[in-house]
């Protein structure tokens, strides 16, 4: 496995300072930042989490660093498709948060939505958790963060891919604001199943009080 390395000549355009601290109803905090090279182990490790349920990747084997190295560093040289990851903190014992590291519970990222130049104002969002932080809250903290940043980002649709049979996120992504664009019948063999892919969509604006 090889380091990622980005490349020392590109200068985002996005400040990467002043990320929230993000609170759930348990009193659990959480810290947002945008992803670095050294962040796509953990990033892996959560997304393949997810391929056993069938229910948030298409992927049916895990993927490996090699596989998604180059578009992770696509994403965090990006300055207006980064990867957020969020760290669980302890702000009792906040003695020098800069110098702790703990551990990656979820990251989301704003992907192309298609790659043509004038889709560049609508991006597909993906978010993923860590499987001990399922029903905490979390998915819905970071889903309206992201929309919030999205104005910032040039992107005024945001649009998700959820499979139909998993009412869990679907339901998360309503709540929010998200209305069905769209709807893909029988089109992804899962191995087992033939599943439904819905898309959602929201329009999001600076000043919106929906998020």
């Amino acid at each position: 496995m090889s380091a990622i390395t980005a490349n020392p000549h590109s200068k985002p355009i996005f400040d990467r300072t002043n990320l929230p601290i993000l609170t759930n109803k348990f009193g659990d905090t959480f810290m947002v930042q945008y992803a670095t090279a050294n962040d796509l182990s953990e990033v892996l490790a959560i997304y393949n989490q997810s391929i056993a349920g069938k229910q948030a990747t298409a992927n049916l084997e895990p993927v490996t660093y090699e596989e998604r190295a180059a578009w992770f560093v696509e994403h965090i040289e990006s300055a207006t498709r980064p990867i957020y990851v969020v760290r669980m903190i302890d702000i009792a014992v906040e003695d020098d948060m800069h110098k702790k590291h703990p551990s990656i519970v979820a990251w989301g990222s704003f992907s192309d939505l298609y790659a043509r130049p004038a889709y560049h104002i609508s991006s597909e969002i993906s978010i993923y958790i860590h499987n001990n932080y399922h029903s905490r809250g979390l998915g819905s903290l970071l889903l309206r963060w992201m929309l919030q940043q999205a104005p910032s980002l040039g992107i005024r649709n945001v649009a998700a891919l959820i499979f139909a049979h998993n009412q869990p996120s679907l339901g998360l992504f309503r709540k929010l604001g998200f209305e069905q664009w769209g709807l893909m019948p029988q089109v992804c063999d899962m191995d087992g199943f033939i599943a439904d892919v819905v898309m959602l969509g929201k329009r999001v604006l600076d000043n919106d009080n929906d998020i």
